[in-house]
């Protein structure tokens, strides 16, 4: 495959990334680059429906074009239609995978570029004519924006630029005016069971955020059959019962995200948000591994790490360890409460 240079004109970009909320948030930083180095790229972003309102309104991208892989081969017929006739000046493969391979194919450029084939996985690199340098496995957001590097655009500064929304403004005033005290959002449940932690233990951390931190806990997330059977279990062994917000839908979650004063996370898309938010985030990881999806450079101070044994240096790599989020304990947690409250909660209230 030929060596990587950047393309003579960045003025119509299609981004390939059908992928989930975690990723969205780590795309954002590379197209805010490309819109900062070159303000009359039109950017155009291939995703699936349950993204779209997350993205829309972003000031990065010109237009959304949803990909419905329910739909099965009539879900890729309707991109091929959407994208006919058109040509760009390059396409970002950035998902590694068969179907986004596919949908980058309908696309007409002369630059195409994907990973390179140790990352590029069912091989999708067919489906590019340009590479990224192959590199050791690392954060997923660093390996987005070697992106950035290929098209010749400065990385800096780091911008997700996530909202919210002046519009949604109102409705997070209206949201928090229920509330008499700071909220802290607990997220319940992830995409996968491996990574969730046990109900009864949110329930007890809940508890002590109210009675001894002065926090009231939020539920958040969607309303998928574990996030509700976690909902239930949470409420039926809470003695202060946190509000629920689940279901609330991604741009509202934007904005209950950013009016808190601390989240407590799983490794899932509401912590990479609420890190892009730069909000304090206790992240729980014992599943996936921190060093390659953790939170982004901050808040280092507030992860559990127990997919790694004491003292052990371990690196990044897409391997999972089940049973790990068992070992997170709620004192754990409640330890890291107290990190937050020493070195987070003065500093936003001076602000």
């Amino acid at each position: 495959m030929p060596e990587v240079a950047p393309p003579a004109s960045l003025d119509r970009v299609l981004v390939v990334m059908l992928a989930a909320v975690g990723d969205a948030v780590h795309v954002l930083p590379v197209l805010n680059a490309l819109k900062r180095a070159r303000p009359s790229s039109r950017v155009t972003w291939v995703l699936q429906p349950g993204l779209v309102p997350f993205v829309t309104g972003h000031e990065a991208v010109d237009e959304l074009i949803a990909f419905e892989r329910a739909r099965g081969w009539r879900g890729f017929a309707d991109v091929r239609r959407r994208l006919r006739g058109r040509t760009f000046d390059a396409v970002l493969l950035m998902q590694p995978y068969l179907k986004a391979g596919l949908v980058a194919s309908f696309a007409r450029s002369p630059y195409k570029l994907g990973f390179d084939r140790a990352r590029a996985r069912d091989a999708s690199w067919l489906f590019t004519n340009r590479s990224l340098p192959p590199r050791p496995v690392q954060h997923m957001q660093d390996q987005y924006l070697e992106f950035l590097d290929a098209l010749a655009v400065p990385r800096g500064p780091l911008e997700w630029r996530l909202g919210p929304w002046e519009r949604e403004r109102a409705w997070q005033r209206e949201f928090l005016a229920r509330f008499d005290r700071p909220i802290a959002s607990i997220v319940v449940g992830t995409s996968k069971p491996e990574k969730d932690w046990p109900a009864e233990r949110w329930a007890e951390v809940g508890d002590r955020l109210w009675e001894e931190h002065g926090l009231q806990p939020v539920l958040v997330g969607g309303r998928s059959a574990r996030e509700l059977e976690a909902e239930r279990a949470i409420m039926a062994r809470s003695r202060h019962a946190p509000h629920s917000a689940l279901g609330s839908g991604l741009r509202p979650l934007v904005s209950i995200l950013d009016a808190s004063a601390l989240v407590l996370s799983p490794d899932t898309g509401p912590l990479h948000v609420a890190v892009a938010l730069d909000r304090p985030s206790i992240a729980l990881m014992g599943y996936t591994n921190p060093k390659r999806v953790g939170p982004y450079r901050r808040f280092p101070d507030l992860l559990i790490d127990r997919f790694g044994d004491p003292g052990e240096d371990y690196p990044a790599s897409a391997r999972h360890r089940a049973g790990r989020m068992e070992r997170i304990t709620v004192d754990d947690v409640m330890e890291k409460v107290g990190v937050w409250r020493e070195r987070y909660e003065a500093k936003d209230r001076r602000t």
